[in-house]
């Protein structure tokens, strides 16, 4: 506390009364008093005389009231209680005591004075904390009064209404944002909405508004009662509101992806479900229309044309199931540095062929290449093949009276504080995209001028089956395919369409500084080899009859020892008698024992045994790190190639 008195037998009087319970600074005139104060902030209570030589107390508190939130006691005799009386009016003093002062009610008055300004300095705090909270809180929060008038709000929330904030202060929310819908006659009882809004660039924003009615402040509350109004009481005098204004753009793009993960998980397992048993039949039919040909190949042209066919049929259900799997299931990357003009340079022959060649339905294919050298793409040229493929077939049908389909590509930088980009001005905008890491990308963009895309059919085009084309036409996997494997090549594809005016689809490749001999040295081609196994014998094992008499009949007819196994029990067993077999080939899907337990149980009796699994789906994350799997339906040359590079190894 500060002492300020210009006789100092007072000074020494009122530190004898304070000091044991304050730490005690004093000056003998105003003007010293004020320079006290200036160098201690946290003085919380100064006592005053009221008759000084330089300056007076009244006036001399009035000035540390502007530069200090202590409290204030005035000194003074009985025949000044005129100037007290105007101190008090003026706020200038927060207590007064008479000369001479009776030491109880002087210390009571002292520890009041403390007391209080302890108190206001603590609120002084929260009220900052809570202002600076409420001014950067990641919502918009807005308060209104009795009448639904806001009375005060942050910025976010201002943004989000499309004003600044001080035009916001006063008008009521449907005033700002007349398009949404009234508010029910319970006007301010509590609620929540998922409103739509659009901001100055055109992209639409997902908003979920809260409103809870409070007790005001100011109005008296029910004693123990609750600071919230129950649901359902009408707002009223005495009563303000609070809402909670929060973007959930983002939320909602998640929970958009995660159902759409959830769909493909869906089908996957489907797939998984069917495509065993599926391929099975075709690798029976396949294999036996082979080993047929074999035995009497057809003289007949007829008979020759008919066994074409079948083949071309089960060929074509052999791709259809492997384009289900595709779509659901993570294929293995081979990424390696892409030149990616050369590779379209190289395409432009083949989609054009691909999409109509010169027939009547051919659009020709045009390549829009930058002269400036991009950077190599790292991805999986083989897939980014068929993507283009597919991208360029729906382009196709997109233009049915004719039209232009442009490949472009060119380079593109996301740094790290980059958001995602719209097009502004164009009614069909990009959907919103996940963000990708910063970094540089290749961008390949496949435009037509067709008949584009509502935003309701964009929101559509990736689900799996879903197709805007006539029966017939198209089972609506393509694009399902081209999002998986962006998704898994570390890219993202993103859409611009408007009806009426064609559609463009960018893929996002990430881009690689240069090449490295691990990425580019080609894989080595192996030749016809010999048996090095020579006398050793294989053993079949696969629990579908037709199926392993198939495999049987192409390793008999290549010159191999062939033992036939339709369990993993059954294999075990053959296992431990036979030591001559040095090589299984192994269905991966068995009923009782799976294939990958089979091979477990075989490699603790034979370690030096390899294995070569066949399946229709097959899920790497079951076995070893290093395990061939063959898929089905497998011709003859695969499985002999497998056999080959399993023994070679």
């Amino acid at each position: 506390m500060l002492i300020v008195d210009d006789e100092t037998e007072i000074l020494v009087a009122l530190k004898d009364l304070l000091e044991d319970e304050f730490d005690i600074l004093s000056a003998t005139s105003g003007h010293d008093a004020l320079l006290v104060l200036a160098g201690h902030p946290d003085i919380s209570v100064i006592i005053s005389d009221q008759k000084m030589r330089d300056m007076t107390g009244d006036v001399f508190l009035a000035e540390a009231r502007t530069r200090s939130d202590a409290g204030t006691i005035l000194l003074t005799g009985y025949a000044e209680l005129d100037t007290v009386v105007g101190a008090l009016n003026r706020g200038a003093i927060t207590f007064y005591a008479a000369k001479p002062w009776e030491p109880g009610a002087l210390r009571a008055m002292v520890r009041e004075a403390a007391t209080a300004c302890r108190t206001r300095r603590a609120l002084a705090t929260e009220r900052a904390i809570l202002r600076s909270l409420f001014d950067n809180l990641p919502l918009g929060l807005a308060f209104t009064d009795e009448n639904g008038r806001i009375t005060r709000l942050n910025s976010l929330a201002a943004t989000s209404m499309g004003y600044p904030v001080e035009e916001c202060l006063g008008r009521t929310e449907q005033e700002l944002l007349p398009a949404l819908p009234p508010m029910s006659q319970d006007a301010g009882t509590d609620s929540q909405d998922l409103v739509k809004r659009t901001d100055p660039t055109g992209r639409e924003h997902w908003h979920r508004i809260s409103r809870v009615t409070l007790e005001r402040p100011d109005a008296p509350a029910p004693e123990n009662g609750p600071s919230v109004i129950p649901p359902g009481t009408r707002q009223g005098p005495g009563q303000v509101s609070v809402l909670i204004d929060q973007d959930v753009t983002d939320l909602i793009e998640m929970e958009k992806r995660a159902r759409q993960a959830d769909k493909m998980q869906a089908i996957a397992t489907l797939a998984g479900g069917i495509a065993h048993d599926f391929n099975n039949l075709l690798t029976a039919v396949l294999g036996s229309l082979e080993l047929v040909t074999d035995l009497q190949p057809p003289t007949d042209p007829n008979v020759a044309r008919l066994f074409t066919n079948a083949m071309d049929a089960a060929r074509r259900g052999a791709v259809l199931t492997q384009k289900l799997l595709d779509f659901s299931r993570p294929r293995d990357l081979a990424r390696r540095p892409v030149d990616i003009p050369k590779l379209l340079g190289q395409m432009q022959g083949l989609l054009t062929q691909s999409i109509g060649g010169g027939g009547p339905r051919a659009i020709p294919v045009r390549l829009d290449l930058s002269e400036a050298t991009l950077p190599l793409a790292s991805t999986d040229p083989s897939l980014l093949e068929v993507a283009l493929v597919n991208l360029c077939l729906n382009a196709r049908d997109a233009q049915p009276k004719g039209g232009e389909i442009i490949i472009s590509a060119r380079e593109a930088v996301i740094a790290p504080d980059a958001v995602p980009a719209t097009t502004p001005g164009n009614s069909g905008r990009e959907r919103p995209d996940r963000p990708l890491p910063p970094g540089r990308y290749i961008v390949i963009t496949v435009t037509d001028r067709g008949v584009g895309m509502s935003p309701e059919m964009q929101a559509r085009i990736f689900e799996p089956f879903f197709t805007t084309k006539s029966v017939g036409s198209g089972i609506g996997l393509g694009l399902p395919m081209v999002y998986g494997y962006m998704q898994r090549n570390g890219g993202d594809v993103r859409v611009t369409s408007t009806p009426g005016a064609g559609t463009s689809i960018a893929l996002w490749l990430p881009a690689v500084q240069a090449q490295t001999g691990a990425e580019t040295s080609p894989r080595k081609q192996d030749g016809t080899t010999s048996h090095p196994n020579g006398s050793r014998s294989i053993l079949v094992v696969d629990d579908d009859p037709n199926v392993a008499a198939v495999t049987v009949g192409f390793l008999k007819k290549a010159g191999f020892l062939v033992l036939e196994s339709h369990s993993g029990a059954q294999a075990i067993e053959l296992v431990e008698k036979r030591p001559d077999i040095g090589l299984i080939i192994m269905d991966l899907l068995m009923p009782e024992m799976n294939g990958d337990e089979c091979a477990r149980r075989i490699a603790v009796l034979r370690p030096d045994l390899k294995v070569l699994f066949v399946t229709g789906f097959a899920d790497r994350a079951t076995l070893p790190e290093h395990a061939r799997v063959l898929p089905k339906p497998f011709t003859r040359e695969a499985l002999l190639s497998g056999v080959e590079e399993r023994l070679s190894a």
